[in-house]
């Protein structure tokens, strides 16, 4: 078979990139080492949410939450998607000032949003503890479950003609890929979408790895409406370095209740830490009191792709050539996969894109145009 695009990784990203490539007629084969949507893609919590913290992030989430929702109109079941939205929370009155900004910011570009004062906050949400100031309810938010979306979309992929291969690649190569086994693929370009393993066959990326913890509940139907995150994780989301804990409370249409989040610079190391596990719990239920009464049945870790400026890398490698990148969406890649998808299959078959393509071009790294030829 004559190989159009190969793709390292069948995470959520992968499979999205499969899907959007497919659907273009072209060739597509994807290398999973591991099972469809592992890795970080299983790790996520799999929230559907626009962000703001600049333009570009504010396009790209925005776009591709719009996607989403044309999905999940065909079938919602099979996603788990959840249109449950997202409420900000502010805990005093500069928070509160930042919800406004946010409100003002969202609003300009059409997304629905609104505003809460301490009495309604606490109508939408009783659990939460008593003093808070009030929030932004962002009503098209979502939810899913990662895992199986990324199926869902390989699946679809397939259907479509793209083959799946399972194997490790070792190394690319300049016609292709070597696999650990020792063979070899060929293909016109190959797509790395691998998330922080994209670090081993790249080494030049501006990407780091960001550790995160992940608590899921027993069920415990009803108890919260909204994807709940404090106004204070924006800090947490794009510090520079240490070790950060941020409240992230999701409720799963199962009735369990997954709990979020950490962020752990540069360890990549999976194991789950009771000390930064701990910390994160305390923080959840100095929001949500309820939640130390609660049962826990599972917590788990994952490598958020975390690029040095915030953004992904969705496009070609300026220096290496028919190496392609789609990576380092840190803790945004379930929001943006799809969006991500459709930006890439545009340049790779030369369309228009949907949203300005720039901001997220590979290209925008000097470093990556130093070095190798």
């Amino acid at each position: 078979m004559s190989i159009d695009v190969l793709i390292v990784g069948a995470g959520i990203i992968g499979a999205a990139c499969a899907d959007a490539l497919a659907a273009e007629g072209l060739a597509v084969m994807v290398v999973e080492r591991e099972a469809t949507g592992s890795g970080a893609t299983a790790a996520g919590m799999g929230h559907l949410v626009v962000m703001d913290d600049n333009p570009a992030e504010l396009a790209l989430t925005s776009y591709s939450l719009a996607l989403w929702r044309q999905l999940a109109a065909v079938d919602p079941a099979p996603h788990e998607y959840s249109p449950c939205g997202t409420l900000w929370i502010a805990a005093d009155d500069e928070e509160m000032a930042v919800a406004q900004d946010k409100q003002f910011t969202l609003g300009a570009h059409g997304i629905a949003c609104e505003l809460l004062d301490a009495t309604a906050l606490y109508a939408y949400e009783p659990q939460l503890r008593p003093g808070l100031r009030g929030g932004l309810r962002v009503n098209a938010d979502a939810i899913v479950y990662p895992p199986k979306s990324a199926a869902l979309l390989l699946a679809r992929a397939q259907s479509r003609g793209a083959q799946v291969l399972k194997g490790q690649v070792r190394a690319l190569t300049g016609y292709g890929v070597l696999l650990a086994d020792g063979s070899e693929l060929h293909a016109d370009k190959v797509l790395v979408a691998n998330g922080s393993a994209s670090l081993q066959l790249l080494p030049e990326l501006p990407i780091r790895p960001k550790k995160g913890h992940i608590v899921i509940t027993d069920r415990y139907p009803g108890m919260i409406s909204h994807q709940l995150v404090e106004l204070g994780y924006i800090k947490s989301a794009h510090a520079a370095d240490g070790d950060s804990v941020a409240f992230n409370l999701q409720p799963r249409p199962t009735g369990q209740l997954l709990i979020g989040s950490s962020r752990q610079f540069d360890v990549t190391d999976k194991a789950v830490e009771p000390a930064i596990l701990a910390r994160m719990l305390v923080h959840a239920t100095s929001f949500v009191p309820a939640l130390a009464g609660l049962n826990a049945l599972r917590c788990w870790t994952g490598l958020r792709a975390a690029s040095s400026d915030g953004l992904p890398l969705i496009g070609p490698h300026p220096s290496r050539a028919n190496v392609w990148l789609a990576t380092g969406h840190e803790g945004l890649g379930i929001t943006t996969s799809l969006a991500s998808a459709q930006l890439l299959a545009a340049q790779i078959i030369g369309n228009p894109t949907e949203i300005p393509i720039a901001p997220y071009l590979p290209a925008r790294f000097a470093q990556l145009g130093m070095q190798y030829g």
